[in-house]
């Protein structure tokens, strides 16, 4: 079998395809022009790997763009390091006809980086094709031939690629040795049209005939709707180094024996310096605050995009010399500095975005694209997020928070859920009041304190500019015409993960005035006017990503040469996705408005979406309810 993968992998020749496939454009099926902005005609992909440190990777993709918004859809490129080399690679354009119009060779491809702006070291580039077009539709034919002797990450199929591309035929082709041990992983596998052929030395999954799939609002994320296929082995190698994949313990075994073993010896002066700090303090929860706070002092973030395979961080000792490292070198460097003083800590690997994604627990591979630290303290962990300079210690809302993450142990591995955030704490609270004058004005104050993941969307604000602080707040407040801000002022308290707004503004022509009436919208400080869309016949389930819960008090004050026409009504609305209640309390020459709204997590059916969009219309409604004043 050896044999015959090598000779596999020497003699083989990856066919075009182009030939029998007519590449006119009428020839698309119209389904498949439907809603797309491009058409994938042919996407191929053989990977042979011959030992756990030999994989080539033979790629074709022919691609019909029909507008500018397919451009993206191309994907004509390959990554190599110093480790994965580009054997070939060329491109041709053909006209709508299938006429050729150019041919693309090596040389004519972009050679870029992939450092971002945050790296200063890195080996990682990019060969991609930039072509401007000078018709539409075109298509092109693309080819290329990788070999690397990393085999610790697989190739995915994903053959739904967008929102607005359809698929005329997509294969993913695997021929390995069967000690390496390939596993696969079929996800989202219901009702799915991928189609498997499976002998013994090859394993092949392609699909044909996908018409493009349209955005709707608020769906679930696409990869997390589309069905695709996970493949690993269960021996690898990356950069050198033999690796073994069975069980999360014994990768994490492995990761800390080969990936972190001896990187935590720090010089003897930053043993003396972080040991001075820390005194006579005993508490490992209180000590690990301290440490976070000298990290977030004393080093910055920046990525680094050499080690092994990314994975390996840089030794602690030269994050302390150099003062900067990426998010592998500052959380082991936070680390190194725990174990000086006494506190465990583990060194974690997770996936990083506000869309929540976990590691999968019952696929053993290489997953996360993020470390963070933790530190366990009365049978709960505890997280540093040591990137940021800002954050508070032990805060994950809207960026690693509810997902498994690996723990990195000596004695193996073990997969941990982050901090999940409920929806009461997710919270706004808002409390102001503001006096309206008899020619429409107003003016007052509002103080606005806000936790959770609705933290997060506020304590950046203190770090910008006084323009852009402005523009946020006329956004924020866009339902206040002619607004002023007088004063903005913050309190970040983040003891207690508490970000509190105090503002004083003003506004002319707040009411409209229309002889001797007065009409205005109670609600001055937080409306939520957003209304979902509406679909004849919705395609997608639907989802409430994160709970939460505003509740506000506003007191206002009428002018006394007014008397009260006409007003609103309470309010309480309660349906699966949340609550809704308004009320209000007429005084002599005040109104006290109160407001209670609670939203739910979750995943919706699409059959539930209607009802869900009158919920939120009913909000929308209710938000502006206004009072009318007549004057006596």
């Amino acid at each position: 079998m050896r044999n015959l993968l090598q000779l596999f992998c020497f003699c083989f020749t990856f066919a075009s395809s182009v030939s029998a496939q007519n590449l006119y454009y009428l020839t698309i099926p119209n389904e498949l022009k439907e809603n797309a902005n491009a058409c994938v005609r042919l996407s191929k992909i053989n990977v042979t790997i011959s030992s756990n440190k030999s994989m080539k990777i033979a790629s074709e993709r022919i691609v019909t763009v029909f507008n500018e918004y397919g451009l993206k859809h191309m994907k004509a490129a390959s990554h190599y390091d110093n480790s994965t080399k580009i054997k070939s690679i060329e491109a041709i354009i053909y006209n709508a006809l299938g006429e050729e119009l150019r041919k693309i060779k090596r040389k004519d491809f972009r050679d870029q980086s992939l450092a971002d702006g945050f790296s200063i070291i890195g080996d990682n580039r990019i060969l991609y094709l930039d072509y401007t077009p000078i018709q539409y539709p075109f298509t092109m034919v693309f080819k290329s031939e990788v070999e690397t002797s990393n085999t610790a990450f697989l190739p995915i199929f994903k053959p739904y690629e967008d929102y607005y591309v359809s698929i005329e035929k997509s294969e993913l082709s695997y021929f390995v040795l069967p000690e390496l041990g390939l596993k696969f992983k079929e996800l989202n596998s219901e009702g799915s049209k991928i189609e498997k052929i499976e002998n013994s030395s090859s394993l092949t999954f392609f699909i044909e005939n996908i018409s493009a799939n349209k955005r709707e609002e608020y769906s679930p994320p696409f990869q997390k709707m589309v069905p695709s296929v996970l493949f690993g082995l269960t021996k690898f190698h990356l950069e050198g180094v033999d690796g073994e994949a069975e069980t999360w313990n014994s990768f994490g075994k492995w990761m800390y024996s080969t990936l972190l073993n001896g990187t935590d010896i720090l010089p003897e002066t930053a043993v003396q310096k972080i040991k001075s700090i820390v005194g006579e303090e005993k508490d490992p929860l209180k000590i690990a605050h301290i440490v976070f706070k000298y990290i977030q002092n004393n080093t910055r973030y920046v990525s680094i995009q050499l080690g092994i395979g990314g994975w390996k961080p840089m030794d602690a000792k030269d994050v302390d010399r150099l003062g900067y490292g990426d998010c592998k070198a500052l959380a082991n460097y936070a680390r190194a500095l725990l174990k000086v003083v006494g506190v465990e800590s583990f060194y974690s690997v997770v996936y990083r975005g506000s869309e929540k994604e976990d590691i999968d627990e019952n696929f053993v591979t290489m997953q996360g694209n993020h470390v963070i630290l933790g530190i366990p303290y009365n049978e709960s962990i505890y997280w540093m997020e040591c990137t940021s300079q800002n954050i508070p210690f032990n805060f994950q809302a809207n960026d690693t928070d509810d997902r498994l993450a690996l723990l990195v142990k000596p004695e193996g591995g073990k997969l941990i859920r982050t901090n999940v955030y409920l929806k009461n704490q997710n919270k706004q609270e808002t409390i102001g009041s503001y006096n309206l004058q008899s020619n429409g004005s107003i003016s007052g104050q509002v103080s606005i304190t806000s936790s959770g993941f609705q933290y997060q969307n506020k304590y950046e604000l203190e770090n910008q500019s006084v323009i852009d602080k402005e523009k946020f707040y006329k956004n924020y407040f866009s339902t206040i015409p002619n607004l002023k801000l007088n004063q903005i002022q913050f309190q970040n308290d983040k003891s207690q993960i508490q970000f509190t707004e105090n503002i004083t503004l003003s506004a002319e022509n707040y009411a409209n005035k229309n002889g001797n009436r007065l009409l205005f919208a109670l609600n001055a400080f937080n409306q939520n006017s957003a209304v979902p869309p509406k679909y004849k016949n919705r395609n997608n389930a639907f989802e409430i990503p994160r709970g939460y819960h505003d509740n506000d008090y506003i007191i206002i004050t009428l002018p006394n040469d007014y008397l009260i026409e006409a007003k609103p009504n309470d309010v309480d609305i309660v349906s699966k996705f949340g609550s809704y209640s308004i009320s209000f309390e007429y005084l002599e020459d005040k109104v006290i408005f109160k407001r209670d709204l609670i939203m739910n997590e979750g995943v919706f059916e699409k059959e539930d979406y209607e009802e869900f969009r009158k919920f939120r219309e009913q909000i929308a409604r209710n938000d502006n309810s206004k009072i009318s004043l007549l004057k006596s």
